[in-house]
């Protein structure tokens, strides 16, 4: 099969909704390797940010990451439990609302990580701040959760387009977050690639959502699929890696990564998810 047939084969499983960033032609020369035909680092000049084509959504999510002190993570939950209610009792107002709230099972233990969602864009992100800076009762409760808690790291991430939109699932499930640190200037690369990828893995069921950074660690990319245990996880990676081409997007993939981790994830009792 030459490699135009290879393109065009790979093309054609591509789903009608996926959506593409158009990047520099592609020369198919017979001395090319395949991997240089799709790996195309030369992006067409555009007035749009990478992060306008990749993602089509005035949404911003915030992902917290907090490493908490071994013997205070029954006080931690029970902190940010009442965080969470005093924001959505302001849920109008302030534009946000919690998307997923789990602890770790299996990777960086004592470690809780929190999925919010904000509609409005950094405007809303601006507003919130404010407030609770201003809330006597929020400010209370920050500095009791400082006490609890070994670091603390913030992101701020889009969504990809042709991702799902991270809806609740119902109980019981366990949660995987695949984290990359994507060498610069890679990023369009990725979307095109995952958009065809999540296709070989449509029937699943599997995909949560898919984030990548603005602020914060640059270059990273977060994956979270849903599980319903361990088991579960292992046949269906097994499974998709039966499906023709998902090997090949793997393939294409790896030489843009620089480092990357999973972590299992359980919900905390107040996830919207589980």
């Amino acid at each position: 099969m030459t490699a135009l047939n290879r393109v065009l084969c790979l093309t054609s499983a591509i789903p009608k909704n996926a959506r593409f960033i158009s990047t520099s032609a592609v020369r198919l020369n017979a001395d090319d390797g395949w991997l240089s035909k799709l790996l195309v680092r030369r992006i067409e000049p555009t007035k749009e940010s990478h992060s306008r084509m990749l993602s089509d959504k005035e949404i911003v999510y915030a992902l917290h990451t907090h490493n908490i002190r071994p013997d205070s993570v029954d006080k931690y939950l029970k902190n940010y439990k009442t965080s969470v209610e005093f924001v959505h009792s302001r849920k109008a107002e302030l534009g946000c609302e919690l998307v997923g709230s789990w602890t770790v099972s299996v990777g960086d233990m004592d470690q809780a990580l929190h999925l919010w969602r904000y509609t409005g864009g950094f405007e809303k992100i601006d507003k919130a701040k404010q407030l609770f800076r201003e809330n006597d009762d929020y400010r209370t409760l920050e500095k009791e959760r400082g006490g609890l808690v070994r670091s603390r790291h913030l992101q701020y991430l889009l969504a990809f387009s042709f991702w799902p939109n991270g809806e609740p699932r119902e109980p019981n499930n366990i949660y995987e977050i695949r984290s990359y640190s994507l060498k610069p200037g890679t990023m369009i690369e990725w979307g095109n690639n995952w958009a065809r990828g999540l296709s070989y893995r449509q029937a699943q069921n599997e995909a949560f959502a898919g984030y990548f950074s603005q602020i914060g660690r640059l270059y990273n990319v977060h994956h979270i699929w849903c599980y319903k245990n361990l088991q579960a996880r292992r046949e269906t990676r097994e499974s998709t890696w039966r499906n023709p081409g998902w090997d090949e997007c793997v393939a294409y993939t790896v030489p843009l990564i620089r480092e990357m981790h999973c972590r299992i994830l359980e919900p905390t009792e107040f996830s919207p998810t589980q």
